[in-house]
């Protein structure tokens, strides 16, 4: 009786766990399985090494900068010879940003690209992801990975990023991969 009831339990754990377990392709574990892949470019920044001074920062700008801690980029280069494998890799990553747990945030077209920013999480997410893709030049996507980011926060981030001058020399292979 007692093996039985041990059986039991172990079976019952063992379910749980298997039914628990998400095999589907996350935009975490596509970066990771794509890293070095040909045709891609992957790049991680923390947020320090682009050289803000903080000083010069409203109230709200600092709290955004601080929420933020690391971006991860990952691009596909699209060329004449590897159309099909670009259409291929652009739908799984289609796929994964349908999943419900991406809250959209604003969809946009930006010089023949189309962009979208999507985040996880309800006030306080802990991820967002910027993602643009053009038939011409590839598609690439930005992880934003901190604590407690906002919308609201991530808005005054891009600003200051549009009005401050950053060093963008961390980025400089991605800026000049597409090209």
């Amino acid at each position: 009786m007692y093996q039985s009831i041990k059986y039991i339990v172990v079976i019952i754990i063992a379910a749980f766990f298997l039914v628990s377990c998400n095999n589907g392709l996350t935009m975490q574990r596509y970066f990771v399985e794509h890293q070095e892949a040909k045709n891609f470019l992957a790049q991680d920044v923390p947020i320090s090494m682009l050289n803000i001074d903080e000083s010069k920062l409203t109230a709200e700008q600092k709290e955004a900068y601080k929420s933020v801690e690391r971006l991860n980029f990952l691009g596909y280069k699209v060329d004449s010879i590897h159309v099909d494998e670009f259409n291929s890799e652009l739908a799984k990553v289609k796929t994964i940003l349908k999943d419900e747990k991406y809250n959209e945030l604003i969809d946009f077209s930006y010089g023949g690209a189309k962009i979208s920013v999507k985040y996880i999480g309800d006030d306080e997410a802990d991820e967002f992801i910027v993602f643009g893709s053009s038939k011409e030049m590839g598609f690439g996507i930005v992880r934003i990975l901190g604590d407690n980011m906002s919308p609201e926060k991530m808005i005054a981030l891009g600003q200051l990023f549009g009005n401050s001058n950053v060093d963008t020399s961390q980025f400089k292979d991605m800026m000049t991969f597409f090209k």
